[in-house]
């Protein structure tokens, strides 16, 4: 009927069909748009990418370049690549299918969630899991990692995450480290102590860092680190 808002999609729950209207369809994507920035840094590669990116752009000396908006950026494309095999499946397994209605909201979320649990047990350590196990208040062992309640698993990952990126920024920190210290030393022994060591030491960084094609095998360090 002219005037008339076709309906976008339908959910069955209990044998019947709930139809939701095109303006309560709108307000559950903007609110689900509002959750997409934590759900990225809570459950991707993104923490990991972006934290060892500043830590490198710290190594370097400089506090500005690249701006924190290319970083971002940078770390979102990376972090596409790496969980390109996973978001594949939770498109295959759950997206299209709800989208074609053929099942419901619930078992989209089911069918979404093991993906990147999976995803998120290759990198979680251990002693991370146990800890937030035991915070949870959960006194004995699961049975396996798969009983593991989700929201125990994602702050689990997420500390993973940052000690994982602490662990190859401080591998990335040392070399140029080592150059501001002989640097440094060098200009103690000529008697220019008046001379700021980065004003010598960021132009051999930096040189040092394109002669050997260093985003290259930054970014490909950073995303075979994922790779178990």
């Amino acid at each position: 009927m002219p005037g008339t808002v076709a309906p976008l999609a339908s959910v069955a729950t209990h044998g019947q069909t709930v139809t939701y209207s095109l303006d309560i369809q709108t307000l559950l994507i903007i609110t689900l748009l509002a959750f997409l920035p934590g759900l990225i840094l809570l459950m991707t590669s993104f923490t990991r990418i972006i934290v060892v990116l500043a830590i490198f752009r710290q190594s370097l000396g400089l506090t500005t370049t690249p701006s924190n908006m290319i970083l971002i950026a940078l770390a979102l494309i990376l972090s596409a690549f790496v969980m390109r095999p996973t978001l594949q499946t939770v498109n295959h397994n759950a997206i299209q299918p709800y989208l074609s209605q053929k099942v419901s909201f619930e078992q989209a979320t089911d069918a979404a969630e093991a993906p990147m649990r999976k995803f998120m047990l290759r990198q979680v350590r251990k002693r991370e899991l146990h800890l937030f196990v035991d915070l949870s208040g959960h006194k004995g062992k699961y049975a396996n990692l798969k009983n593991v309640p989700f929201l125990t698993l994602v702050p689990a990952f997420v500390t993973s995450e940052l000690q994982s990126a602490f662990e190859i920024g401080f591998l990335i920190y040392i070399p140029f480290a080592l150059i501001d210290l002989a640097v440094a030393s060098i200009l103690m022994a000529l008697g220019m102590i008046m001379v700021s060591p980065t004003l010598i030491s960021l132009p051999i960084k930096l040189l040092l860092f394109v002669s050997i094609g260093g985003w290259s095998l930054l970014l490909g360090s950073i995303a075979r680190s994922f790779i178990s």
